[in-house]
């Protein structure tokens, strides 16, 4: 199962197609946020990540995604790529993936409703997280009933964490399966079976 979205440009710098010299700049700022968030998370004083760490990562990274083939799709914020990363990701629910669902903390059972062109999803909002040095993040997940599609965004501001939910939610709205074909005028999508 393959993703794409719409996502505005004028507010995301899609990670996920920047091959080459094409977005490397966002790419490295995108994994040194996530990286500097992992360190924090692991206890250590908060610092953005390593430079050359970043780097590495960010040569790597292109060929890491056009092997996903559609199944991860990232997102930067474009007025501050180091603020936000949004990743979408599909994958097959297994039995070991719907029992590691079942099994995850209590306050991830907090979740909201969320309509959008994949259906009927939840919404989890995470300002303030159990761990103090974790991040914010929000989350929102579909289940196709053969798939599970999670759009998960981390955040390195708790302070500006509340003012990009709107913004989150449209780029949620955004996220389809690519074989989605919209029908008319109308915002239903119609699902053709390849059979």
């Amino acid at each position: 199962m393959r993703l794409i979205s719409d996502a505005d440009p004028k507010l995301w710098i899609p990670v996920t197609d920047s091959f080459g010299w094409r977005g490397r700049r966002h790419r490295k700022a995108a994994i040194r946020m996530l990286l500097g968030q992992a360190t924090q998370a692991l206890g250590a004083t908060a610092r953005p990540g390593s430079k050359l760490g970043a780097w590495a990562m960010s040569q790597a990274a292109p060929m890491l995604m056009r092997k996903a083939n559609g199944r991860v799709l990232v997102w930067t914020w474009r007025a501050d790529p180091e603020l936000v990363v949004a990743m979408a990701t599909t994958q097959e629910l297994t039995n070991e993936v719907r029992r590691a669902r079942a099994a995850m903390p209590i306050e991830y059972d907090d979740t909201e409703s969320f309509a959008s062109r994949l259906g009927a999803g939840e919404k989890l909002l995470m300002p303030i997280p159990a761990t103090p040095s974790a991040p914010p993040f929000a989350t929102y997940t579909w289940d196709t009933g053969t798939h599970l599609i999670t759009l998960t965004a981390l955040c390195s501001d708790r302070e500006r964490f509340g003012t990009l939910l709107p913004a989150l939610d449209d780029l949620a709205r955004s996220i389809r399966i690519a074989d989605d074909v919209t029908g008319g005028e109308a915002p239903e999508v119609l699902r053709i079976d390849p059979a």
